[in-house]
């Protein structure tokens, strides 16, 4: 049996007055979604381990069946793998969003939905100015970026912009973690964590001096549209050590992923998936769901395994617009989990599908939230459950209940 994970990203939402009390997912038009929960089986499923904030990178990291206190070394790591950039032992790579400042507070993470083209431009010119033989900036996609700096420390304190908006920006600048790592072997050599967060403050104050006086940045202030004035570094870590998904899962022989977020190809690099790069794939509302849909089909035709990541829910949250967040779930339902469903229900080797978010993203509050996302999963011939459709209220009722962190993997791998 081949195994497919379709994950809508952030997708999961808490019940919104506007919709009569419903979720979005018990709102939206879904029939394909509803359709293998009533055929399959479903429950829920707790994506953030204890310690850990409920970022992308841990909860997909979790899903995909790994010990997030045993591999996690934050986004930095993992986007810098998606990148191509073979880290040093040395060095200290962090997510890097290009962001918006207004009035001293942070207005979106996404630097008013960045290009990668325009993205580049304002990434070299950061690097020139301000890279040297320790810092160096890498351009990412779209907003998402990569900061390395050699001999850094990994213990410091930093606020995820996406978590902020309309806060205050200063008093989110980097702290140093409270603690002694001076016995640590991995801290030999490295800066301290004041050294590492004084450092990083000062590119964050030096960004926004020279980004507001890029020709890009004033083009785009002069039209009303919002410019990308900071950076904002967070999650950094080192070159992390995990196994693959063929070491964990011996019924595994090969896979790929399929998404158009850094941190996912990261993510997939380390776990030995290949990394399928679709033409169009933007991350947002507009990404090409259908290049991706078949490129998911084809990878399934000659591979195990396929982990299927769309990211537009999760940024339709971020922006708190409830009504492209529904538009992104039924586009998922209609685009992706349809035709997927309807192709390999007619292959000879049996298919199974897991369809699940990796946190909610809430549009009325606009960030990552630490609570549990409903699952589905499907195959010829399971027994299914009682449960008629797919939201986070029906699938309170899964014949799984409630299954934590790895768990999910390990269930899924059974079939």
């Amino acid at each position: 049996m081949k195994h497919i994970i379709i994950l809508g990203d952030g997708m999961a939402d808490h019940a919104v007055e506007r919709l009569g009390s419903k979720t979005l997912l018990q709102y939206a038009n879904t029939p394909y979604m509803d359709l293998l929960a009533k055929q399959g089986k479903t429950g829920r499923l707790m994506t953030v381990p204890d310690g850990f904030l409920p970022g992308s990178e841990v909860a997909n990291t979790a899903i995909l069946g790994y010990d997030l206190n045993k591999v996690y070394e934050g986004r930095g790591p993992l986007e810098a793998a998606s990148i191509g950039y073979d880290m040093a032992s040395e060095d200290m790579a962090m997510r890097c969003n290009l962001i918006t400042l207004d009035d001293g507070k942070i207005i979106t993470h996404n630097g008013g939905n960045l290009s990668t083209e325009n993205a580049d431009i304002l990434i070299n010119y950061l690097n020139d100015k301000l890279g040297n033989e320790q810092v160096r900036f890498i351009t990412g996609i779209q907003y998402r970026h990569l900061l390395v700096i050699k001999n850094a420390s990994k213990h410091i304190v930093c606020a995820p912009p996406h978590d902020h908006p309309n806060e205050e920006w200063h008093p989110l600048l980097v702290k140093p973690e409270e603690g002694d790592w001076s016995n640590d072997p991995a801290e030999k050599g490295r800066m301290t964590p004041k050294e590492t967060a004084d450092l990083i403050n000062d590119l964050i104050i030096k960004s926004q001096k020279l980004l507001a006086e890029h020709p890009f940045n004033k083009a785009k202030t002069a039209c009303g549209e919002r410019p990308a004035n900071s950076i904002w570094p967070w999650s950094g870590g080192y070159r992390p050590s995990m196994e693959t998904l063929m070491q964990l899962y011996p019924k595994v022989k090969s896979g790929s992923v399929i998404s158009a977020v850094d941190l996912i190809r990261g993510i997939g690099r380390y776990a030995g998936l290949e990394v399928i790069i679709v033409p169009g794939a933007t991350g947002l509302a507009d990404t090409n769901y259908e290049g991706k849909t078949q490129a998911a089909l084809e990878e399934l035709k000659k591979k195990d395994f396929v982990f299927l990541h769309v990211e537009a829910s999760d940024e339709a949250g971020h922006d708190g617009d409830l009504e492209l967040k529904i538009k992104t779930i039924e586009n998922l339902d209609r685009r992706v989990v349809k035709p997927i469903y309807e192709e390999v229900s007619k292959w000879e080797e049996p298919v199974c599908i897991a369809v699940l978010p990796d946190h909610p993203t809430p549009v009325e509050i606009r960030t990552h939230v630490k609570e549990p996302v409903p699952f589905l999963i499907w195959y010829p011939g399971i027994v299914a459950d009682e449960v008629k459709q797919y939201d986070e209220v029906s699938c309170v009722s899964g014949s799984y209940g409630m299954l934590h962190l790895q768990e999910f993997m390990q269930t899924f791998m059974k079939y």
